[in-house]
């Protein structure tokens, strides 16, 4: 990697150096910023009385951060790696509102997006055990997710025949017009929601009703047993906060001398450059490429 490469990355995306702290903290002023020129916007009275202001100080932010992304692709090594990360991601997202208004009036609306960019504090503020504790939680969030996939089936399942049951129980009399909305009846009774903008008549279908109420009791409780098992499985396992400077891959072990994704070596260098010699070296946390 050229060294304006290099020193644009660290800058970039390390935070242990002056200028790479000093980077991430005007950002998230930034962020802050531009999420509450869109949040003052929505608000008649002032965006009657500042609108013009308002909306060039998104183009500025909007700009700021195209700039921002176009470097974040130069300084990294593999960039479409970057591209499709959770970061990667966020970053698109939070410029296309701006764009997108000049097709679709009120779109930059959806810059509230920007809020996510904030995740990066922990990061930034050293708080790296925070950011091993998300991705144990995302860890065990990934192990439950055929779990709780069966469990939400299921879930609609019964919402689906209580819903079609209640529509013929109740009739459109009582205002269950038709099997959607019954079925949205059975959702936000049995997720103990319960507007009161439909409510069952008859005997029947308040005895079902019922059931379906002690039912949702009863489910809250699964989705958390299940997570709560395979966190427990998961704390075992430590995670680090190293962010590979090829690929910008964040999910390593806290121990990690390689990327597990591109095979990147953590340390600062190449895996066919250090590859003999990584047996034999401490790996060294937060080192810049070459």
């Amino acid at each position: 990697m050229r060294p304006w490469r290099n020193k644009l990355y660290v800058i970039i995306f390390e935070h242990e150096t002056w200028g790479g702290r000093a980077f991430d903290v005007a950002l998230l002023w930034c962020i802050v910023g531009s999420v509450m020129a869109v949040m003052l916007e929505s608000v008649t009275s002032i965006r009657n009385a500042h609108g013009p202001l308002l909306r060039s100080v998104e183009w500025a932010f909007t700009l700021l951060f195209t700039v921002e992304y176009v470097l974040r692709l130069v300084s990294i090594g593999r960039p479409l790696r970057y591209v499709f990360s959770l970061f990667g991601l966020v970053d698109v997202l939070s410029v296309i509102p701006t764009y997108a208004s000049l097709l679709l009036p009120g779109a930059q609306s959806l810059l509230v997006l920007r809020a996510l960019r904030l995740l990066r504090v922990f990061r930034i503020l050293k708080l790296g055990e925070y950011v091993g504790e998300a991705h144990v939680l995302a860890q065990a969030l990934r192990a439950s997710r055929q779990k709780i996939t069966v469990f939400v089936s299921a879930v609609l399942t019964i919402v689906l025949i209580v819903g079609a049951m209640m529509y013929l129980i109740e009739g459109e009399e009582h205002g269950f017009t038709s099997i959607p909305v019954s079925v949205y009846w059975a959702v936000v009774t049995m997720t103990t929601v319960g507007y009161g903008d439909i409510a069952p008549q008859t005997v029947a279908g308040q005895v079902l009703a019922s059931a379906l109420m002690i039912i949702g009791y009863g489910v809250i409780a699964v989705p958390t047993g299940i997570v709560s098992v395979e966190l427990a499985q998961a704390v075992h396992g430590g995670v680090g906060a190293q962010t590979c400077p090829a690929c910008a891959c964040q999910d390593h072990d806290g121990d990690a001398n390689y990327c597990k994704r591109c095979g990147q070596d953590l340390r600062g260098g190449d895996l066919s450059e250090n590859k003999s010699a990584a047996a034999f070296q401490p790996g060294i946390a937060g080192t810049p490429p070459p």
